[in-house]
């Protein structure tokens, strides 16, 4: 009688063949993966640090006639994608673009801030009717801070 549960009971016993030879230097590689892994992850959370530390930031000041159609928006919104490429290698959450909005004396303000390798493309106008000035000083912006669990404010 031939048919397919020959075949499979000699790949079963192969397959345990293969594992129980290949076990010891799994267990071996296992730390070394780790270790790796380990490596890789501080590596990251370094830069995403560093990124996030030297950020900068340009105010976006619309005219008073500013109205902009949706083909500029959406090039715009192009143009803001292209910053995270700047920061090779950073993690999304370190080379993120980040609108922030304020109200200063009853005026709101627009705030583009970013990573600093991106400042040329922060810096670009991406409407016809916006001005966008550099912001040297960088006091005016408070980055928003979790505390731990378990720590008071």
């Amino acid at each position: 009688m031939t048919g397919p549960l020959p075949i499979l009971g000699d790949t079963i016993t192969n397959v345990g063949f293969w594992a129980g030879t290949a076990a010891p230097y799994l267990a071996a590689a296992s730390p070394v993966a780790l270790a790796l892994w380990a490596w890789w992850a501080g590596r990251r959370a370094r830069l995403v640090r560093a990124c996030l530390a030297g950020r900068v930031t340009v105010e976006a000041v619309p005219t008073s006639t500013f109205d902009p159609g949706p083909g500029e928006v959406s090039r715009w919104a192009n143009q803001l994608g292209r910053v995270h490429y700047s920061a090779e290698g950073v993690a999304a959450r370190g080379s993120a673009v980040r609108l922030r909005y304020s109200a200063d004396e009853g005026k709101m303000r627009c705030f583009l801030e970013g990573p600093a390798t991106a400042a040329a493309v922060l810096a670009m106008p991406g409407f016809a009717e916006v001005e966008v000035r550099v912001h040297h000083e960088q006091q005016s912006i408070q980055p928003v801070r979790f505390p731990a669990t378990g720590e008071t404010q």
